[in-house]
């Protein structure tokens, strides 16, 4: 129990610390783009489409709907905020009034690699970030001021954190197993594609997430037709997949660390972050990590397609709870700090580098 309290007390420290390192002066070194899903959506997906992301999501830290699916914070503040760098705006958020000099988030709820050429597949955010470069050099080279310049380009990070969709929509597409898998070599082409066309552009510093343990999410399994599961009560085929889909990722960013002489291509194992998080929840001071703490319908996953999070009817846990999921899908802002703890101590990434590496040029 002791031990229990230790860990709590860590985390609390841990997560306290970063609003006080948002209110400290920005790192103007740190631009970071973003290319992913919902995992690091900061309001895409509301910018783009307008569609209503409604309260509780936002309540803890923000105190408002920011577009995140999640109480709070995600994965990639806590990654910015630990750079001392400014939360990154969405590149579709028309009134943000952001010169995105720090960078921008292509990043929007539902993506995946295919098929491509649909709002807002992977390779679209690519379409939109070259864009988006060729105009703010256009603006740099006018005079304006305030934007990023073409060494701002070349030295910044490059964040990619997509496939899980790939995935779980194959299955929710009632694909066997064997299909999906069969599916995994394209989503991997995709990722291939669009690292080669940022490298193409000038980006040299690359940071790759693999998949999350899919079949550990309570909307998942609440939906899936044929439960079967593992000791802790996951879906072992969409895990078996994610893993699948990992060690094919792994493969091709070692690849391409031989084939891209002057990149930096670091890889980060989300998937035993998470697993281990899930796996040991006491250990870090949280409970019924398989259970969403905002949807419906109580123990033992409190999800339901008709009533989710933010929808009428909707029951959420209180604020102070120690939850792993937060709607379904999505962590919560306590587990995301967590995750992110674990990031930053590069014990999971190939090769172990510092996050902040790229902010000396």
């Amino acid at each position: 129990m002791a031990f229990h309290s230790l860990s709590l007390s860590l985390l609390l420290l841990f997560i306290s610390s970063f609003p006080l390192l948002a209110l400290a002066k920005w790192n103007q070194d740190a631009v970071i783009f973003v290319f992913g899903d919902s995992n690091s959506d900061t309001g895409g997906l509301a910018s783009g489409l307008g569609f209503p992301i409604n309260l509780p999501n936002g309540r803890t830290f923000f105190h408002r709907s920011t577009g995140r699916l999640s109480d709070g914070r995600l994965i990639i503040d806590f990654l910015c905020q630990s750079l001392n760098a400014s939360l990154l705006t969405p590149y579709l958020d028309a009134l943000s009034g952001s010169t995105f000099s720090n960078g921008a988030n292509f990043a929007v709820v539902g993506s995946a690699t295919l098929p491509k050429f649909v709002p807002f597949a992977l390779n679209i955010q690519i379409m939109q970030f070259l864009h988006f470069k060729a105009r703010t050099l256009e603006l740099a080279a006018s005079g304006a001021t305030n934007h990023i310049n073409d060494a701002g380009f070349r030295n910044a990070l490059y964040i990619i954190d997509i496939g899980q969709n790939d995935i779980a929509d194959s299955f929710a597409k009632n694909l066997s197993y064997a299909q999906v898998v069969k599916r995994i070599p394209a989503v991997v082409a995709e990722i291939e594609s669009a690292i080669k066309s940022l490298y193409n552009e000038g980006a040299r510093k690359f940071w790759v997430h693999n998949a999350g343990p899919l079949g550990c999410l309570p909307k998942l399994i609440s939906l899936a037709q044929k439960k079967v599961v593992d000791s802790l009560g996951c879906l072992s085929s969409y895990n078996s997949a994610a893993r699948l889909f990992n060690e094919a990722l792994l493969h091709l960013l070692q690849k391409l660390r031989t084939e891209l002489k002057d990149a930096t291509v670091v890889h980060v194992d989300i998937y035993t972050i998470k697993h281990d998080l899930i796996a040991n929840a006491a250990k870090y001071g949280f409970s019924n990590p398989l259970m969403a703490c905002c949807g419906f319908g109580g123990p033992p996953h409190n999800f339901d397609n008709r009533v989710t999070c933010g929808q009428p009817g909707y029951q959420v846990c209180g604020e102070g709870s120690r939850y792993v999921n937060w709607d379904g899908i999505h962590f919560t802002e306590a587990a995301n700090s967590m995750v992110a703890s674990k990031i930053l101590s590069t014990d999971y990434s190939t090769p172990r580098t510092p996050f902040n590496f790229f902010c000396s040029h």
